[in-house]
């Protein structure tokens, strides 16, 4: 008997005592990728994902994220493909909550495309950079033309809809209806 409340205890004591602990899984959704480069969202923050070229272990992968406080990401798309019209002088520099990253303009066989510098932390002694991409590839990465653009593309609701339906509906009832002139028949002599 005592064996068995011995082995009973040694059970209980292991099992409160353990190191390996589940944590909840975290659900990421995938708004675009292209080749080692994707955008994904949970709830309010954004990440990218990118693969390291900067590395020489080419299973290196980093990621940079940050909330969409104001339409962000949109902001954030904008200054992309407006890079591509027009090219900016040097290095765009973006400043994150924990990161600093660089959008260099580069033209790849005449074809304008875009990278992202990271660095890490925001100390310029640990960099990562992407792959060049071109607007094409942009445009997948956020989902452009696809439902998950709707993930972040929110619509501006009016700030007082119940006193602007009141106004539209005011409009049109002191407004005075047209006469209308319909075509009489003919009538058959």
């Amino acid at each position: 008997m005592r064996k068995i409340i011995l082995l009973f205890a040694c059970m209980f004591s292991i099992s409160a005592f353990s190191q390996i602990k589940v944590l909840k899984n975290e659900t990421l959704v995938e708004i675009g990728k292209d080749n080692s480069v994707g955008l994904y969202k949970k709830e309010n923050r954004f990440t990218f994902n990118y693969q390291d070229i900067n590395t020489s272990n080419l299973n290196t992968f980093r990621s940079f994220s940050f909330l969409d406080v104001n339409g962000d990401v949109m902001d954030l798309y904008k200054l992309l493909t407006d890079g591509f019209i027009d090219e900016p002088v040097g290095n765009v520099m973006l400043e994150l909550p924990n990161d600093v990253i660089e959008l260099h303009y580069e033209k790849n066989y005449g074809q304008p495309t875009v990278q992202f510098i990271h660095f890490i932390n925001k100390n310029r002694k640990y960099v990562g950079k992407s792959q060049f991409l071109n607007k094409k590839q942009i445009d997948k990465i956020f989902g452009i033309g696809t439902s998950k653009a709707a993930l972040y593309n929110k619509q501006k609701q009016a700030v007082h809809p119940v006193s602007n339906m009141a106004n539209t509906q005011n409009r049109y009832e002191t407004a005075t209806p047209a006469k209308s002139t319909t075509p009489k028949k003919k009538s058959k002599k």
